[in-house]
């Protein structure tokens, strides 16, 4: 197994290692999807310190190859874009090691391995009959402007993938799920587009777009209007997509 650690840990590849070789006794499951289908994450203690380690599902028949030779698996840009982010400012939870097994020049598995991060909520929980949860939505237009001025076009901007963290009044947000990333200039329309996967609701959109708007200098209506067209745009299209789905899965358990 190919290990890489983080010249910041103090932690041993040998101990690493016997982790990841015991991946499915130790710790306690974060996530886990359907068996072999999806990505699954642990937490896991050792000597008084905890870490999350996200197990990738094994890529297609292509891309186990294409992950060796032509570019970097999931784990492996996960642990060079959270070393990247931090670089710039931006907070995620320390990247600790990556790790793969191959087989017959084939990726068979890829771990990443970063600090656990406790957290209060995700974007996922604000509601906004909840008084402070308006400002923590402000909050969160101001993260994402300074992304986007570090250029930095997060693929994976949903509900689920930016974790926060209320200290005293203050709001602190931390990227998850790293391995999508562009690291370029956005145009207006590409800042817009980075929005669509978070949200269906009007009223939300609507306060990211004030907030934004005044950071970016434009009005309150272009970046509204920008901003909803292509959030209504996702969810309407990916509402569609899940009804031909579920139609195609009817079908076929008429068979």
């Amino acid at each position: 197994m190919k290990i890489y650690i983080s010249k910041y840990h103090k932690i041993s590849k040998k101990n690493i290692e016997e982790i990841l070789l015991n991946f499915n006794s130790l710790g306690q499951s974060f996530f886990a999807g359907k068996k072999h289908r999806r990505n699954h994450i642990k937490v896991v203690e050792q000597k008084g310190r905890k870490f999350n380690i996200k197990s990738f599902k094994q890529p297609n028949f292509i891309n186990r190859y294409v992950y060796v030779f032509f570019r970097q698996s999931k784990a492996e840009r996960s642990f060079k874009f959270a070393e990247k982010l931090i670089k710039k400012g931006i907070r995620t939870p320390k990247p600790i090691a990556f790790a793969e097994e191959t087989n017959r020049a084939a990726l068979t598995k890829s771990f990443y391995v970063s600090e656990h991060l406790d957290y209060d909520l995700t974007f996922r929980d604000l509601d906004l009959k909840v008084p402070a949860h308006e400002d923590i939505l402000r909050a969160f237009s101001r993260f994402t402007f300074k992304l986007h001025e570090n250029n930095i076009e997060f693929l994976d901007h949903s509900p689920g993938n930016t974790l926060i963290q209320i200290n005293n009044g203050d709001y602190l947000f931390y990227l998850v799920d790293l391995n999508r990333m562009n690291f370029k200039p956005l145009n207006f329309n590409e800042r817009m587009n980075n929005f669509a996967r978070l949200s269906p609701d009007r009223e939300i959109i609507k306060i990211m777009a004030e907030e934004y708007a005044r950071l970016i200098g434009k009005s309150e209506n272009e970046v509204f209007e920008k901003m909803w067209f292509y959030a209504n745009s996702f969810f309407v299209n990916r509402a569609k997509s899940r009804k031909r789905k579920q139609k195609f899965k009817n079908l076929v358990g008429l068979k």
